[in-house]
């Protein structure tokens, strides 16, 4: 399951993060350094681990485990690894899969999160291929982007201007992303009976079902 969160930072955030990174463009490096060997020969941007950019990252691994949607949608037991991304004229990263283990952790789950806006660049589209055709993502400044590590997916060349991402990888409680679906389906029929003032015997039918299924899947 692909996920769109729309409202992960505010505005105000967004421009707050900016320009922390404006101030340290000297802290960018090549992204190569830390490329999985399938991808290193396809992987052309910048990095920043600077102390801005450290900020920056705490600041997103922070809003996405307080939002709600992504809680659902992810079951996060661990967001292990970040990374501040530039990509400026000519850079662009070619096909690959993310690595299935990052420093010894698992992979579930990858997520972009864009810290500006579509206007601001031509091109740096984030691209999932698949049998039936590619998936071209390209949002506005403070969303974010989720979907299966186990997706083939590349970062299109920037033509004009500056892209600016910060992109992570999630370790889930629940390792199969049907379930986490299924899970995540019955998070939205359990809140849409609530609202509609449903009977609580059938809430607590739902409810149990919901947790057993938790018990069954989750891995701690």
């Amino acid at each position: 399951m692909n996920l769109h969160i729309s409202d992960l930072l505010s505005a105000t955030t967004v421009t707050a993060f900016r320009d922390a990174l404006a101030t340290e463009s000297g802290t960018f490096v090549s992204g190569k350094a830390t490329a999985g060997w399938q991808a290193r020969d396809v992987k052309h941007n910048d990095q920043s681990t600077g102390p801005a950019a450290q900020k920056v990252m705490d600041g997103v691994r922070a809003a996405l485990m307080e939002h709600p949607v992504f809680q659902a949608a992810a079951r996060p037991k661990e967001i292990h690894k970040l990374l501040v991304s530039r990509y400026r004229p000519g850079m662009a990263y070619g096909t690959h899969v993310d690595e299935a283990l990052m420093g010894g952790k698992r992979t579930d789950l990858s997520f972009t999160v864009f810290l500006n806006d579509p206007g601001d660049y031509d091109g740096g589209e984030l691209v999932l291929e698949g049998n039936d055709g590619d998936e071209d993502i390209k949002l506005q400044a403070g969303a974010a982007f989720v979907y299966p590590t186990t997706a083939l997916h590349r970062v299109a060349e920037v033509t004009r201007g500056e892209r600016l991402v910060v992109v992570g990888w999630v370790k889930s409680f629940i390792r199969d992303a049907a379930k986490r679906e299924m899970l995540f389906d019955l998070d939205q029929t359990v809140a849409a009976l609530k609202a509609t003032g449903a009977d609580r015997q059938v809430m607590n039918l739902v409810s149990k079902t919901r947790n057993n299924l938790i018990r069954m899947w989750a891995e701690d």
